[in-house]
């Protein structure tokens, strides 16, 4: 809800404060310049023009070698372990961590991080006594006692002897829930390792829903904006293969602990699943926006000329340099949470920055071009009736000429 009043907020402000800043300012908008441009942005010989003009003349070559870089980089991906926070992702010799660690190392092992049962319903003390011997003999568990009663109610805490943010010990939660219950009792299993398993089923079975609702809607705002329905499915695998390879980075960095000592933090061997959830959210949006930065110069100049080629050059020109520095400074200023001394707000930073110099740079100025530029006029292809839906409620800059009724039409 906060990012969503953000954004909010930020394009009501784009849209009435800033044209009146700009009205004040009038001409002394561009005064104390930094440098003087010796060519026109716009000019399609300039260097982000010749670029996409050398990828389109190799485009088999730069698809399978850029499609090959994303892949290799998100294979590590496949390999996540999820896991729990704790005190590890707190500076070194920070008190809270040096109590942890001393209870980890000094006493039985998993003390400060039983899985916990609650038995309700029930002060029978046999039977009790008979579930806590079951949940003993379970596989993996090294002791079962009880740790606290009062009423009906009693807590029992299970050590064992796998880290609690390993599979071995999700897996050990699932066995202790299917132990037998005392009959007429509930029982509820908690601690460390439970709640990230209740984490990832709760994610589990709400993120497909969130791929349909976030794909259907790129999905449908891009073909209203472009008039294609070739151009979002692109945008979608694009962004796949882009946020695959950040994900697996994040896990070679901060799971495996690669360049751990040059970003100072400890690595746990698994990773948060809230945290990459939130920049697969933030990252989708993000590099959508270049999305329509680039296909909307590109539109443009396909409706102009009708070439694809000359029109994906010319859009890359464009905005190359307005991606570029909108990557930059995101770069700039999510990078500084690299800086922080805990360790889930640094991969945040981390992980973000790799995403958008990818996304800003690999897709958009290589891979991008080279896929337009194979499809070729199927850029453009929408069946019929929704080619005519396009051309009645498309939705175009003002200044932008209406596609001629040839490009409306399906390809083939």
């Amino acid at each position: 809800y906060g990012g969503i009043a953000t954004v909010f907020v930020c394009m009501i402000g784009a849209l009435t404060v800033l044209p009146a800043l700009l009205s004040v300012l009038g001409p002394k908008v561009n005064a104390l310049p930094v440098r003087r441009r010796r060519r026109a942005q716009g000019r399609p010989d300039g260097w982000w023009g010749r670029l996409a003009h050398s990828v389109m003349r190799r485009p088999v070559v730069y698809v399978v070698a850029t499609v090959a870089l994303l892949l290799a980089l998100g294979a590590p991906f496949l390999r996540i372990n999820w896991g729990g926070v704790d005190a590890k992702v707190m500076p070194q010799g920070a008190e809270a961590r040096v109590v942890a660690e001393a209870l980890e190392t000094q006493f039985p092992r998993n003390a400060t991080s039983p899985i916990e049962a609650v038995v309700t319903g029930t002060s029978d003390r046999a039977a009790i006594q008979a579930y806590g011997d079951r949940l003993a003999a379970v596989p993996g568990v090294t002791g079962a006692a009880v740790t606290g009663a009062k009423d009906t109610t009693t807590r029992i805490s299970l050590t064992y002897r796998a880290d609690p943010n390993s599979g071995a010990a999700r897996d050990l939660v699932h066995k202790v829930r299917d132990v037998p219950v005392p009959p007429g009792a509930h029982v509820h299993v908690g601690g460390e390792t439970a709640g990230v398993v209740d984490q990832l089923a709760s994610i589990g079975a709400t993120l497909p829903w969130l791929a349909l609702l976030v794909g259907g809607a790129t999905f449908m705002l891009l073909f209203l904006a472009f008039g294609s329905v070739v151009l979002p499915l692109k945008a979608i695998v694009m962004n796949t293969l882009s946020l695959s390879a950040t994900f697996g980075a994040v896990v070679l960095i901060f799971q495996d602990g690669h360049l751990s000592g040059l970003l100072d933090f400890t690595a746990t061997g698994s990773i948060a699943p809230a945290m990459p959830i939130l920049m697969l959210a933030m990252l989708f949006g993000i590099s959508m926006d270049y999305e329509v930065f680039l296909l909307s110069r590109v539109r443009e100049q396909y409706d102009l000329t009708g070439s694809n080629t000359a029109a994906v050059a010319a859009g890359v020109q464009r905005t190359g340099s307005i991606i570029t520095s909108a990557a930059l400074l995101f770069i700039i200023v999510i990078g500084a949470f690299a800086t922080s001394g805990i360790t889930f707000i640094k991969m945040t930073g981390v992980g973000m920055a790799i995403a958008i110099l990818m996304d800003a740079t690999v897709v958009r100025a290589l891979l991008v071009p080279a896929a337009m530029r194979l499809m070729g006029r199927a850029n453009w292809w929408a069946p019929g009736p929704l080619a005519r839906i396009y051309g009645k409620f498309g939705i175009r800059e003002g200044d932008s000429p209406a596609p001629r009724r040839s490009q409306l039409e399906p390809v083939g």
